[in-house]
């Protein structure tokens, strides 16, 4: 995901507070060098990923520079749809891993959001041992199955 010095930065934009404290759970549990942060809704997730609000301190990283999003698609003001169509039109954003993790298992949203640009669909699982497992399939892919190219710098960006 980033440099091997580096652990991982998850931006998950998640509205819901007990999903956010079962996903933290579920990180810290099965991904212990992985750094988490959230953002509330699409809005927030944009801001951040364009600079325009810092990662928490404690991430000791740039703004707008996660390995990987984990994307709701139903959030207040700007839902995850909007905000999967903005990250994959922007060429400095684009190659941000961005996996879909929503309630729905709706074929037409499943459709919309790999048409969109969504890297990976998941239905949220029912049970905590089946986030477990999801997170544990999530974080061993994208850290360490593929092979992602080299985002620029944030001021870089266009």
């Amino acid at each position: 995901m980033t440099d091997s010095k580096l652990s991982p930065i998850i931006l998950i934009a998640e509205d819901d507070p007990d999903d956010r404290l079962m996903m933290k759970e579920a990180f810290a549990e099965r991904c212990h060098d992985c750094r988490i942060c959230f953002a509330h809704d699409g809005v927030q997730l944009m801001r951040i990923l364009n600079g325009e609000e810092a990662l928490p301190d404690e991430l000791d990283a740039p703004s707008g520079c996660p390995d990987l999003i984990l994307l709701d698609l139903n959030m207040p003001l700007k839902d995850g749809r909007e905000a999967l169509r903005e990250i994959k039109s922007d060429p400095g954003l684009q190659t941000i891993p961005t996996v879909v993790m929503t309630t729905s298992g709706n074929e037409d949203d499943i459709r919309h959001c790999y048409a969109a640009g969504a890297n990976s669909y998941i239905v949220k699982p029912s049970s905590y041992s089946g986030l477990l497992d999801v997170v544990s399939s999530l974080t061993n892919y994208w850290k360490c199955t593929v092979t992602l190219p080299t985002r620029p710098e944030h001021h870089d960006r266009e």
